[in-house]
C-alpha cells in the first residue's frame, strides 16, 4: 500500500515562505534496499515504483510531477540553469541536459529543483532578493573541488545574488564519526589547500568532516554563518530513515533534497 511521502522540512527563508526539504525511507511504493521512498532511476529500482512515487511527492508538494527536476550526477562540479523553457522541452532533451551535472540552479516559480544523495552532502541555497535557489550535490570528490563554492558564484553570475543574503541549508550526509577514508583521499583535501587540522582526524584510518567541508566552503564564499543551517543528521547512523550507500549498498535507494519558489498569486 503506498503512502505519502514523510518529508523532512527546513525553513531556509526563516519565514515559512519557501518550501525546502529532504525525503526520506518512509512513504510512497518501494520495496527491498528502495524501500519505500525512492525517485532515483540510476540506482535500480523499479520503473513504475519510482513513477509512483514521483506523483505521491508531487501531490505533497502541489506541483506537477514534471516540475520535479533532479539531475544524472558524476561526482562533477557541473551546474545547469533551469529556465521556464525547460519544461516545453521534450524528456529526451531534458534528460541530456541533466546529464553529469550535480547542481541546480532556477528562479523559475512552482519548480522543485533537487539532488539525490544517500552518505552524499546535498546543499541547498537561497536568495530571498532575487528568489532564486540552487541545489547542489557534493559527495567528497565534489567537495574536493569546492562545487559548493562553484554554485555560490554561478548565483552571483545569473541572478546578480549577494553571497551575504544567502541562505543555506545542509541536509542529511554521512558523519565525520561514519565517513572513514584512505590515505589518498585524505591526500585529496591536502592537495586541495583544506585546513586538515580542522576537517580531519586520525583514528584507525582518517575520518573527514564532510557537512564542515561545505560549511566552511559556504562561508569562505561570503554566506553570513547565522544563515547556514545544518540538519545534523548522519546517514549512516541513521540508515533506518535515511538512504546510506555504505550501510546498504550502491543498489539502495537515495534522499532526494530539493526546493521550491512558491507562485505569487495575485
Amino acid at each position: 500500500m503506498c503512502s505519502a511521502p514523510l518529508l523532512l522540512d527546513y525553513d531556509i527563508a526563516g519565514d515559512g515562505s519557501i518550501r525546502a526539504f529532504s525525503t526520506t525511507r518512509h512513504g510512497g511504493c518501494s520495496t527491498g534496499a528502495w524501500g519505500e521512498f525512492n525517485i532515483n532511476a540510476f540506482c535500480g529500482d523499479l520503473p513504475e515504483h519510482i513513477e509512483a512515487n514521483k506523483q505521491l511527492l508531487a501531490t505533497e508538494l502541489g506541483i506537477a510531477a514534471g516540475n520535479i527536476v533532479m539531475p544524472h550526477q558524476t561526482h562533477q562540479t557541473e551546474i545547469r540553469q533551469i529556465g521556464a523553457d525547460f519544461f516545453d522541452l521534450p524528456d529526451t532533451v531534458r534528460s541530456m541536459i541533466l546529464e553529469g551535472v550535480d547542481g541546480l540552479l532556477t528562479d523559475v516559480e512552482g519548480v522543485s529543483i533537487g539532488v539525490s544523495t544517500a552518505d552524499c552532502i546535498p546543499v541547498l541555497l537561497y536568495d530571498p532578493e532575487h528568489r532564486a535557489t540552487a541545489a547542489i550535490h557534493a559527495g567528497w570528490r565534489g567537495t574536493v573541488a569546492r562545487i559548493v563554492s562553484k554554485a555560490v558564484a554561478a548565483m552571483i553570475v545569473h541572478f546578480k545574488s549577494s553571497p551575504s543574503k544567502l541562505r543555506a541549508v545542509i541536509g542529511p550526509g554521512i558523519s565525520v564519526d561514519a565517513f572513514e577514508v584512505g590515505d589518498e583521499v585524505f591526500d585529496a583535501f591536502q592537495q586541495a589547500a583544506f585546513d586538515m587540522s580542522r576537517i580531519a582526524r586520525r583514528e584507525t584510518k582518517w575520518h573527514i568532516d564532510l557537512p564542515l567541508c561545505n560549511r566552511i566552503q559556504l562561508e569562505e564564499a561570503g554566506v553570513r554563518p547565522e544563515n547556514i543551517q545544518s540538519c545534523g543528521i548522519c546517514t549512516w547512523q541513521q540508515a533506518d530513515d535515511y538512504f546510506s550507500a555504505r550501510r546498504l549498498g550502491t543498489g539502495s535507494g537515495r534522499i532526494y533534497t530539493g526546493i521550491i519558489i512558491p507562485r505569487i498569486t495575485p
